[in-house]
């Protein structure tokens, strides 16, 4: 079997990666810990095209617009779009992610990249880049993930789920930039409710697909109209009718995950998604057409999957 990582402690393979950490296999809990050796330390590139990072902070105080606002972690998330910039920010304000967390996301007009590459260097962000650890068994994420790519193919990647990763300093500095420009110019997307059609198409490798196309009424119900085939010639189709509450969760569900920016966001580089495609069809009969693996926040991850749901099997 081929080598995935360097011995452990004695150098690093042809990849890089020095293993530092490996639990046993029947070992409870323990510690998996790598480190990539050839991972930079300073970045040359100026042109980031995503920026997506998660941290723990502690018990933290912004103050900003003559107001204190406690932070535990946060999430924020960048990326070109649409000729501007997509963002996503969440903000936990206290101990516990499984409360009180507060998410939003914007499409802006205003470039904020320059500024976050500005963030990057200021606290050498990049000095734990290819640092990666995983502690079997916690309830949930102490620690956190940096992702950040760059034009150059360059990439700054490092994590840790036991304890903060980035420095108190430059994480508020991060929630406040994202603050910032998310009170900027916003670019339009379509208006959900002038959706006529949704249309899902996933191919296999085995030569099956599914596809089902939801026509949608002046009355905001809505007819389902569904082809599989499998792993014989044999096509199966359905019609069912949509009732008007159905049609609106769906409407509500690209909303919140804003899946009309979708198209516009970088692929993920990773396979999950890539054979799957939803389009969107409006009154007047403009489209937007998109492949499912694109790089979204996490938080909005299961909005191309939600409506897959309703179209495929539910309906």
């Amino acid at each position: 079997m081929k080598k995935l990582f360097g011995n452990k402690k004695d150098g690093a393979g042809n990849d890089g990666i020095i293993v530092l950490k490996k639990t046993d296999p029947c070992e409870c809990g323990g510690t998996d810990a790598t480190l990539d050796t050839k991972a930079p330390k300073k970045i040359a590139s100026k042109e980031m095209v995503l920026f997506d990072i998660s941290s723990v902070l502690g018990r933290t105080i912004l103050k900003s617009d003559c107001e204190a606002e406690t932070i535990h972690a946060f999430s924020a998330f960048a990326a070109p779009c649409f000729g501007g910039s997509f963002l996503y920010l969440e903000t936990v304000p206290q101990y516990g992610r499984s409360g009180g967390k507060n998410g939003e996301w914007a499409l802006v007009s205003n470039n904020v990249f320059p500024e976050l590459c500005a963030l990057i260097d200021k606290y050498d962000v990049a000095e734990r880049n290819g640092y990666h650890s995983k502690t079997h068994g916690l309830p949930e994420n102490f620690g956190g993930e940096v992702d950040v790519r760059y034009a150059s193919g360059e990439r700054i990647s490092f994590s840790d789920n036991q304890t903060p990763i980035l420095k108190t300093d430059f994480g508020l500095a991060v929630v406040d930039l994202f603050r910032k420009a998310m009170r900027g110019d916003r670019i339009a997307l379509p208006d959900v409710g002038l959706l006529r059609e949704i249309r899902f198409e996933e191919t296999r490798d085995n030569g099956g697909f599914t596809k089902a196309a939801l026509t949608i009424s002046p009355d905001g119900t809505g007819v389902n109209k569904k082809q599989s085939r499998y792993d014989n010639p044999t096509v199966y189709e359905s019609e069912k009718p949509v009732d008007a509450e159905t049609v609106s969760g769906i409407a509500s569900e690209i909303e919140k995950n804003a899946l009309l920016a979708w198209p516009g966001l970088p692929e993920s580089g990773y396979s999950y998604g890539k054979n799957k495609t939803l389009t969107f069809v409006f009154d007047g009969g403009e489209e937007r057409t998109f492949r499912g693996d694109r790089s979204v926040p996490i938080r909005l991850h299961n909005g191309f999957f939600n409506v897959e749901l309703e179209m495929t099997v539910k309906h």
